[in-house]
């Protein structure tokens, strides 16, 4: 929206004689074609600054949620679909034969899709990592483990499955993984909740940083407002042209800072990939899976950049209304 000085001029033309001693001088700032809203200005820069790095935290906290999401379904699916049977070594019985008796058992499950045992020497190095390698586990009781593997979309009966390998060897147990899925499952809404809150936080000190650049811009343009405002400017029209010059100001922060979210997502999972073949590569892929946020990770960090120039355009007008009903 633009104007010139010969608005003014003609209001004063139309006001009785002496008007212009109550209007006075019409402001520097009202120069013929000068844009109601500054199309570019310090203040605009450093405010497209700050919506950048505010975005840019927001998408990344959003990633970071979308990405343990991920990890926590792909955990609950594997290790739902296990159990383990724990044989416990009898000096009056034949272990070999209790490992032997108690995995027949399970393949009548029909649930049960891999019955895999594993050896006297497998199981003794799954203890490497807690008692090291050189220790002696000739003389410790080691339990023999046996891994179920369930079928898709089926639902074994343990407690039957229990009773039944308690029965036939005595000392036996079933372990579902069911507190493990609880515990995981606890984790990972932990840390979704925890990036929710603080993309809601980043989403208000936005809205607080919008609201105080609005009032800055207002206030420069003091005077033009309450001249358009005394001529009979329509308020609903004022506040868009504020609207529409803030709305840019946050798309262009947010794409930038949305931006920066996506590139420092697509380095971070190019970086995991190279250091997969590593010890510390597999901790984190066991952790975070392949660190791919997917299609919706990505569609998160674009609705992030779309919400905040909504909501700087939003929080401009209301501030800006604000403002032209205290002149009334």
């Amino acid at each position: 929206m633009t104007f010139s000085a010969d608005t003014g001029q003609a209001e004063r033309n139309r006001r009785p004689k002496g008007g212009d001693a109550e209007l006075g001088p019409l402001p520097e700032a009202l120069k013929r074609n000068q844009s109601l809203v500054p199309s570019d200005s310090s203040a605009g820069r450093a405010l497209v600054t700050v919506i950048a790095i505010l975005t840019f935290l927001a998408a990344l906290a959003a990633g970071a949620a979308q990405l343990v999401a991920s990890a926590s379904a792909d955990w609950n699916s594997s290790v739902a679909r296990e159990a383990t049977i724990q044989v416990r070594p009898n000096p009056q019985r034949d272990i070999e034969a209790d490992v032997a008796t108690a995995a027949d058992i399970a393949r009548t499950d029909v649930a049960v899709e891999i019955v895999r045992i594993y050896s006297k020497a497998e199981a003794e190095s799954l203890l490497s990592p807690w008692l090291g390698n050189s220790l002696d586990l000739v003389e410790l009781p080691v339990p023999r483990l046996i891994v179920l593997t369930v079928k898709a979309g089926a639902h074994p009966d343990f407690v039957a499955l229990r009773a039944k390998l308690e029965a036939a060897v005595p000392g036996t147990t079933v372990d579902d993984h069911r507190a493990w899925i609880a515990r995981l499952s606890a984790m990972a809404n932990t840390v979704v909740l925890g990036a929710l809150v603080i993309v809601g936080l980043v989403l208000t000190a936005a809205a607080l940083a919008i609201a105080s650049a609005t009032r800055g811009a207002v206030a420069s343009n003091k005077e033009i407002l309450e001249v358009l405002h005394f001529v009979g400017a329509d308020d609903r029209f004022i506040a868009r042209e504020y609207q529409r010059r803030f709305l840019g100001l946050g798309l262009k922060g947010g794409l930038l800072g949305s931006g920066a979210a996506v590139l420092c997502l697509a380095i971070t999972g190019m970086a995991a990939n190279y250091w997969r073949a590593s010890p510390g590569g597999d901790q984190i892929e066991a952790l975070f899976g392949t660190f791919e946020i997917g299609f919706w990770g990505y569609a998160a960090v674009v609705a992030i950049a779309v919400v905040v120039a909504c909501v700087t355009a939003v929080v401009s007008r209301l501030t800006v209304q604000r403002h032209l009903r205290s002149l009334t």
